[in-house]
């Protein structure tokens, strides 16, 4: 399915079948641009970026590269492939053609999920538009924008789903999305993690690789929706999410790597003096950006969540891989609770426990990316390893927000969490330290001092392609 790049907003939804929905989209449009030039990339927007854009929603050949400056990239509405006499795949409703409009019963629970997945498109745009100024090189300085511009695109799929289906109640949620701010006292955005700072490309890259993380089992699992429009919708936007994660994963690898070198080449474990981010750092920095991502899925025991499947309206991640009566009726699953000073696994009801299941299922993915990790550090023969903190550790939500947990699962006091955490998680000694080696690096080909070049170029161009123009 190619994309119409002829219409004002490119779109592979025969827009101009819909007089209606166009008009509200095109007076969308400028609403938009406003927002992204006053809280879009700072200082970028007349520079030209090499860019991917969307070409064709089809696996195989679905982009293409080229300069463009950010405020004339080509935003749009694309929905994956239609699947034919696509069902239902769980719930209730298993079994049934799938949806092509809302359910009037669920009209409610549907828009409430799709704003709040739509709030943290734009709200990633905003924690990140001051990080042009201290790039690390024209290589990420391009990676970042590449993340920008497409988070700027995955507003436009909530929108456009907002408006298609939701009359006047999803216009005006629409709206929403351009008044709130990252971080704002009065306008937050709706969920936590996306009203926390983004200073640093330090916590950029652990924001890439376990935040946007989050963003790829949400997404999974809307993508396996009764409602076809969103599943469809979600299904693109996955294809796109992949190089998000791409870039946390080989950013904190190329951090990893020019420590480990610098550790090697002066034989210290004290490379703060060379200028560049030590390994226990690194793991102050993960286990914050670990703990705060895990938040994002909610309470362990759910029935939020519970209805949602029933309903059919969000299943799990590859549900249909899953091999079950995709109702979970009767069906256990195993969660976390405390027991005494220490946690035991206990059965708990399948239906009220997806949340937790979909957490277990992104904990393994984060743990095969800290292991790609550690593979670095063993190749330069450093006797380190970083680990993930254990899932209790500095929780804000759920069962375990009350509790002080150290990172390798141990019930503390108060008092010892006060006295010890400094330890555990970034202190503003540690802030200020890697915000200090912020300083921009832009000559082509050149990399600032605390990171590595990575192994290979975009589009198998080379790394001292000039990615970003003046």
């Amino acid at each position: 399915m190619g994309i119409d790049y002829i219409s004002r907003i490119p779109n592979n939804v025969n827009l101009s079948d819909n007089r209606r929905l166009q008009r509200a989209l095109e007076e969308w449009q400028p609403k938009f641009l406003d927002w992204w030039q006053d809280m879009g990339p700072t200082g970028f927007q007349a520079r030209e970026a090499y860019l991917r854009t969307a070409t064709s929603v089809d696996a195989q050949g679905w982009a293409t590269f080229g300069y463009v400056k950010m405020p004339d990239y080509r935003w749009g509405i694309f929905l994956a492939e239609p699947e034919a006499e696509r069902k239902v795949n769980f719930g209730d409703h298993k079994g049934e053609p799938a949806w092509q409009e809302v359910p009037g019963e669920y009209r409610g629970v549907l828009r409430r999920l799709i704003v709040t997945q739509g709030d943290t498109e734009p709200a990633s745009v905003e924690q990140q538009r001051l990080l042009g100024q201290t790039c690390p090189s024209l290589y990420d300085l391009r990676n970042l924008f590449q993340v920008n511009v497409e988070e700027g695109r995955h507003l436009w799929a909530m929108v456009y789903l907002l408006d298609a289906y939701f009359g006047r109640d999803g216009r005006e949620e629409a709206e929403a999305l351009l008044q709130r701010r990252s971080g704002d006292d009065d306008k937050p955005r709706i969920l936590g993690a996306f009203n926390e700072k983004t200073p640093d490309w330090l916590s950029f890259f652990m924001f890439t690789f376990f935040t946007d993380r989050d963003g790829k089992y949400q997404l999974a699992s809307l993508a396996e929706s009764g409602f076809d429009p969103l599943s469809r919708t979600c299904r693109f936007m996955l294809t796109e999410e992949a190089h998000h994660m791409f870039v946390g994963e080989t950013g904190i690898s190329r951090v990893i790597q020019r420590t480990c070198d610098v550790m090697r080449d002066f034989k210290t474990d004290d490379v703060r003096k060379h200028g560049v981010i030590d390994l226990p750092t690194l793991q102050k920095y993960l286990n914050f950006h670990f703990s705060v991502s895990l938040d994002l899925f909610g309470s362990e025991i759910s029935t939020n969540a519970a209805n949602y499947y029933t309903m059919g309206i969000k299943g799990r991640y590859e549900e249909a891989r899953i091999g079950d009566d995709h109702k979970l009726t009767d069906a256990s699953y195993k969660v976390l609770e405390l027991h005494g000073d220490g946690f035991r696994e206990k059965e708990e009801a399948a239906l009220i426990s997806l949340n937790e299941r979909l957490r277990d299922d992104y904990v393994a993915d984060c743990a095969r990316g800290v292991m790609r990790w550690n593979q670095v550090i063993k190749r330069a023969g450093i006797d380190f390893e970083l680990k993930l903190p254990h899932r209790a550790f500095h929780r804000q939500i759920g069962q375990f927000s009350e509790l002080r947990v150290d990172p390798q699962g141990r019930v503390i006091s108060q008092a010892d969490w006060d006295a010890r955490h400094h330890a555990w998680l970034p202190t503003e000694e540690d802030r200020l330290y890697v915000i200090s080696l912020m300083r921009p690096v832009t000559e082509i080909g050149k990399f600032a001092n605390w990171i590595a070049p990575p192994q290979r170029g975009i589009n198998n161009m080379p790394v001292d392609f000039e990615y970003v123009r003046a």
